[in-house]
């Protein structure tokens, strides 16, 4: 059993616990940078596109496991990412650093004009005006049809850097490489911020907004800078996105999207970074399982493969409803309890994990 002592305060906001747990990110972003030296090019397509959602994941979780306010929008953030990344490479000509930098400020100024009137409302208000927002954006792509191209959409040119060019077709290991350095540089920044004050004011608003004003925390500033930061991230995920897929239009940035985007910080573990990276993989990968199961029940049956409409919508949407009701805390809450039992085995509490009921009077929806 390992036990970490804390002798200082300072212990409860370092970058890491201890020397091992370092040891253990170390060795995951190695085997992360050495992946496509093993891996095909489906597969590292794949993978990149898990990084991606990531970010996306991130930067919802940001907004609503960490400061606690939800969003049905989020989709239009990413949409409204990778419109001014492209339009700003194809038509200002700036290369793509200076792009991919200047589309996540715009869109992070966007949310905060958003936030200013939004974050007036609470709770299940707070949701519907969102999923309002992202109706909005998609008719409003359509509209500005001689900067977005309308329902033609746009083509994302192609990334170079240093001389070098990254696309996802012609060299899938780079564009893999530029997507894994900048999900480690938002992790980072995302992690420093948790342990700043601004980030300890983001959880103490999400635990409880009286509570956050009576400490000081000025809960209207503070809910903008979480909007501000969330679409920041979300808009650099729309940017690779745009870069993923190639060629975009606004069926590419549904309200589909921004349900899949909560669905998937909800499964990964809601409230944790590592939760963003969990709910991409399930995400990822459920489409890929489906055509795999489908390939396979198709041989055994020696029949012709049978398309069944809905079919991922109907699975992603029971695995949602079984986390819930079994393991509210998501995919990285299961594995900390797995964690912790074999750490404390055999001297575990058969209780230990029993799901407390209990809520704030003061935090009713309102």
């Amino acid at each position: 059993m390992r036990v970490s002592f804390k002798t200082s305060y300072n212990h409860d906001i370092r970058l890491f616990a201890d020397g091992y747990q370092a040891s253990r990110y170390a060795a995951l972003v190695v085997l992360a940078v050495g992946l496509p030296f093993v891996l095909d090019d489906f597969l590292i397509g794949e993978v990149t596109g898990v990084l991606i959602w990531a970010i996306a994941g991130m930067g919802l979780m940001l907004l609503t496991g960490h400061a606690g306010q939800v969003s049905l929008g989020h989709a239009a953030f990413l949409a409204v990412g990778c419109y001014a990344h492209a339009i700003l490479m194809d038509r200002f000509g700036l290369p793509f650093l200076a792009s991919f930098a200047l589309a996540g400020v715009l869109t992070g100024i966007v949310g905060v004009l958003i936030a200013i009137p939004v974050f007036r409302l609470h709770g299940i208000y707070l949701a519907i005006a969102t999923l309002a927002l992202s109706m909005l954006v998609e008719d409003i792509i359509v509209l500005a049809e001689p900067w977005t191209g309308g329902v033609i959409g746009l083509t994302a040119p192609t990334i170079t850097i240093g001389g070098i060019d990254m696309d996802r077709f012609g060299s899938p290991d780079r564009f893999y490489w530029l997507c894994l350095a900048v999900v480690l540089l938002i992790t980072l920044g995302y992690r420093n911020i948790l342990r700043a004050p601004l980030g300890r004011a983001f959880v103490a608003i999400r635990d409880s907004e009286v509570s956050a004003q009576a400490m000081g925390v000025r809960l209207a500033w503070t809910k903008a800078a979480a909007f501000g930061l969330s679409c920041l991230i979300t808009g650099w995920a729309g940017a690779l996105l745009g870069h993923f897929f190639y060629t975009f239009n606004h069926e590419v940035f549904t309200v589909v999207v921004s349900i899949q985007l909560l669905l998937m910080i909800v499964i990964g573990g809601i409230g944790s970074i590592h939760g963003a990276f969990y709910g991409a993989l399930v995400v990822g990968m459920i489409p890929q399982a489906i055509n795999i199961g489908r390939d396979w029940i198709t041989q055994v049956i020696g029949t012709g493969g049978v398309a069944i409409p809905g079919l991922e919508t109907g699975v992603f949407g029971l695995i949602l409803v079984l986390f819930i009701l079994f393991e509210p805390q998501g995919v990285h809450g299961r594995i900390t309890k797995w964690r912790i039992y074999f750490e404390l085995f055999p001297f575990y509490r058969r209780d230990l994990f029993r799901r407390q009921r209990s809520y704030l009077k003061t935090e009713r929806i309102r």
